[in-house]
């Protein structure tokens, strides 16, 4: 097995999801749509569920200890402040640009105009209901802001930890490893402890990523064998718009940060990310990547381990460009597929609601298509009609998140990489190992 390990991970998770989508359509054409579904629902589902819980294991683990042992490492409380204030100008940042090509691409693509929203069934709409019932809109954007800055506190850290409320972990970690270093001698315990801990949970990261070429065969098996390519055909203009906006995203507003504000060559860059893509593309969810993410950013592109154990974890919770970037998309898709008149002052309201909305969003699958119904209610979409805009979307979201946390992940490593870079954290000599001039 040594020629398998000695191919770089990358292309072992792309072998993956290339011979995944092939299996899950020869399947589909040879038994039939309904007979493949459950046959890929039967065996790739449970394995590809196997690969999302093994992850989604280290994610609690891998943030609170190297989260800590970064603070430690930074050596001084104060060095934390300018390096989270830069991350989240630039996380923010890069969120409103993000909404405005969605915006963008949904007004030149149209995906909503002329679109059928009658293909959505009584169940559909039923099961809608249902779903955003047990997911409540957000409320007004005072509200949404109030109700994100009181997430962040946790009134139990352990009950955090148990729960993986990521924001609230974030907010403990940093704390308590600022308590360490102001211990000074009492806390060296603590200090050599969370090391080793950190050490460990990397090593077993490490250990875990090497499944990921099975996981994300089952998963794509599944998906495409559940679903197959048609599901591309009813919203294909939604699905040419969401996915041209992401690419343009990753490839202007990434580049011309990792390009323009830290001058470093973009190859290594998006080489080293696309084994965090790859997964990413596969789970479609942030969290889930953070490991992946996390292993690219320190292996690949010679991030320090104190910036990558900081503002990835943040950037995974915070930074959610391709959500934002759907919720523009989304508002558009309605007012085109209802007939809602849209005002240039609407443009901004959804650029600041979408902009709160993505902040804090779980990073799992599909949830950012349930909240957008704060952002449907903004652009004048009655509760009916939100729901049946949710229910014309909710069976294709699956592809569409795909991409978006594909974005979301690129986003948090190439902010890592500016922030290591003016930070001095970033080994040039690892980064530039990939680049082919």
């Amino acid at each position: 097995m040594k020629w398998w390990f000695g191919i770089d991970l990358w292309k072992r998770v792309m072998v993956g999801l290339v011979l995944g989508a092939l299996t899950g359509l020869v399947l589909r054409a040879l038994l039939g749509p309904e007979a493949a579904s459950a046959n890929v629902t039967g065996w790739a589902k449970p394995i590809g569920d196997a690969f999302i819980s093994l992850i989604k294991m280290l994610v609690v683990p891998l943030i609170f200890t190297t989260l800590v042992t970064g603070v430690l490492a930074m050596g001084d409380p104060k060095k934390l402040g300018s390096l989270g204030g830069r991350a989240l100008a630039l996380y923010m940042g890069t969120t409103v640009i993000a909404i405005c090509f969605g915006l963008l691409m949904g007004t030149i693509v149209q995906p909503g105009a002329g679109f059928d929203t009658s293909i959505a069934t009584a169940a559909d709409l039923e099961s809608t209901r249902a779903k955003l019932a047990a997911n409540p809109p957000a409320g007004s954007v005072g509200e949404q802001l109030v109700r994100t800055l009181l997430s962040i506190i946790p009134d139990n850290p352990v009950k955090a930890l148990a729960n993986g409320d990521v924001l609230q972990i974030i907010f403990f970690a940093i704390l308590l490893g600022i308590g360490i270093l102001l211990s000074g001698e009492a806390g060296k315990p603590l200090h050599r402890l969370f090391d080793s801990a950190s050490e460990a949970v990397m090593k077993l990261t490490l250990i875990v990523m090497e499944t990921a070429p099975f996981g994300v065969f089952a998963l794509m098996a599944w998906v495409l064998g559940d679903r197959g390519l048609g599901i591309l055909t009813v919203l294909g203009k939604m699905t040419l718009a969401h996915y041209s906006a992401c690419a343009l995203h990753i490839l202007i507003t990434y580049g011309l940060i990792v390009r323009g504000i830290v001058r470093l060559p973009l190859m290594p860059f998006y080489r080293g990310a696309v084994d965090a893509q790859m997964v990413a593309f596969s789970t479609s969810s942030s969290n889930a990547t953070l490991p992946m993410t996390i292993s690219c950013a320190t292996k690949n592109l010679g991030i320090g381990r104190p910036i990558a154990s900081s503002v990835l974890p943040l950037g995974a919770t915070i930074n959610m460009d391709g959500t934002a970037l759907y919720q523009g998309l989304i508002a558009l898709f309605a007012v085109q597929a209802l007939g809602i008149p849209m005002t240039p002052g609407m443009y901004l309201t959804i650029i600041l609601m979408a902009t709160l909305v993505s902040i804090g969003t779980a990073g799992v699958p599909s949830v950012s298509l349930l909240l957008a119904t704060t952002t449907l209610g903004i652009v004048g979409a009655t509760p009916d009609q939100t729901v049946l805009i949710i229910a014309v979307l909710f069976p294709f979201d699956r592809i569409l998140d795909m991409m978006r946390t594909v974005t979301n992940v690129t986003g948090d490593l190439a902010v890592a990489t500016t922030v290591a870079n003016w930070e001095g954290e970033l080994d040039e000599a690892i980064y530039r190992a990939r680049d082919p001039v």
